[in-house]
């Protein structure tokens, strides 16, 4: 039995290119761009009446021939808060990040080149420029996130095996100028409102994020005397651990958001997930979680297999789908492999070993592909 298109469950670049970034001079005064970039863009159709605001995550510094000169991004901006500097009669130019990490659109053929340049320069933008050097468009994890089709790399794995933990945590009535301090410091890109409480959990009740600082300075607000609790976002949805990285993926679709919070065990434990940790699985090196749960899988069908004949069947759940597993994970990695800048002994070793038990795994559910549907199952 053939395997089903591995393409269907790999976001497409194409899809991934936002190509209506902000792009603005560099002796544009910095409240400016920070009043764009809290604004935004409205995205909608003129049949539908109702329209969502995308907002601007960075700001591309361009000269008139559309090459790039700098970016800005929210980081920039929490940055520059938490130094305590005003941002009032100063350009652009004189804060943006420069050099910028560019890449050619030409060799962008496919996301595990922007995923590579994310981890090996620690960036979350990365600029796609035509053969004159002119930007095109930029590639986010937030627009790679949304380019997302539905994948059972995303459904097999969990929401533990990605997040972080512990989280920043801060009171409600700590100044805002404090959270900001706390992001730039721990180089995080938000902060979780709690409230103590009498056998000594720490309750998550709110978030604020690098967007919020963003919003805030557009909006002229006073840093040292507004308390957390005035300007979180409230109230929380929280994810569990065991939920899988797809139910996280559509929740931050639904809510509008590019992190959310984890509790578990009653509250005593936080952890947060953001639309970055969601594409490790794209990586080879933590692909072996997934080989780990198809291995699983095998050994099921085979117990399956063993039982009398009218037996049930403790099948896998119904969202583990092995063979369009393996042929996403063989796609990632011969696409990987093709890369100069993962031509390292440890790459090729770790790719190689990846491969090698694929192709085991790939044999063992063969034998097994005459197994009843589970789904056709009648329940008694």
């Amino acid at each position: 039995m053939p395997f089903e298109d591995p393409n269907a469950n790999v976001p497409t670049i194409e899809e991934a290119i936002d190509r209506e970034p902000l792009a603005i001079h560099p002796e544009t005064p910095i409240p400016e761009v920070v009043a764009l970039m809290s604004r935004g863009r409205e995205v909608g159709s003129l049949q539908n009446a109702t329209s969502t605001p995308k907002r601007y995550s960075c700001a591309l510094v361009t000269a008139t021939d559309r090459t790039v000169l700098g970016i800005f991004t929210e980081r920039d901006i929490v940055r520059l808060t938490a130094s305590g500097h005003s941002l009032a009669d100063l350009p652009i130019s004189s804060v943006m990040s420069c050099p910028v990490i560019t890449l050619s659109e030409t060799d962008l053929q496919d996301i595990f080149a922007a995923l590579f340049l994310f981890r090996r320069y620690r960036i979350r933008h990365l600029t796609i420029v035509d053969e004159f050097d002119r930007w095109v468009g930029i590639v986010t994890p937030d627009s790679i996130r949304r380019s997302m089709r539905p994948s059972n790399l995303l459904k097999l794995r969990r929401v533990s095996e990605v997040m972080t933990s512990p989280v920043v945590c801060a009171s409600l009535s700590t100044p805002i100028i404090d959270v900001a301090r706390r992001m730039a410091e721990r180089h995080v890109s938000c902060v979780v409102a709690t409230t103590a409480e009498i056998d000594g959990r720490f309750l998550p009740v709110g978030i604020i994020t690098e967007r919020d600082i963003v919003q805030f300075q557009a909006l002229e607000l006073n840093f040292d005397n507004t308390p957390l609790e005035t300007v979180m976002s409230a109230p929380l949805f929280l994810l569990k651990p065991e939920d899988s990285l797809w139910v996280a993926h559509q929740e931050m679709q639904k809510r509008h958001v590019r992190r959310m919070v984890v509790s578990w065990d009653w509250g005593y434990q936080l952890g947060i997930i953001t639309q970055t940790s969601l594409l490790r699985i794209f990586d080879p090196l933590e692909m072996y979680g997934v080989v780990e749960t198809l291995q699983r899988t095998v050994l099921q069908l085979q117990h399956n297999r063993s039982m009398p004949s009218g037996a049930t069947l403790p099948c896998p759940s119904p969202s583990t789908r092995p063979r369009a597993t393996l042929s996403t994970l063989h796609l990632c990695l011969e696409q990987l492999a093709g890369y100069p800048e993962l031509n390292t002994p440890e790459c090729r070793r770790s790719i190689e070993r990846v491969l090698k038990e694929l192709q085991v795994l790939e044999r063992e559910i063969e034998k097994y592909a005459d197994l009843p549907d589970c789904s056709s199952q009648s329940s008694v």
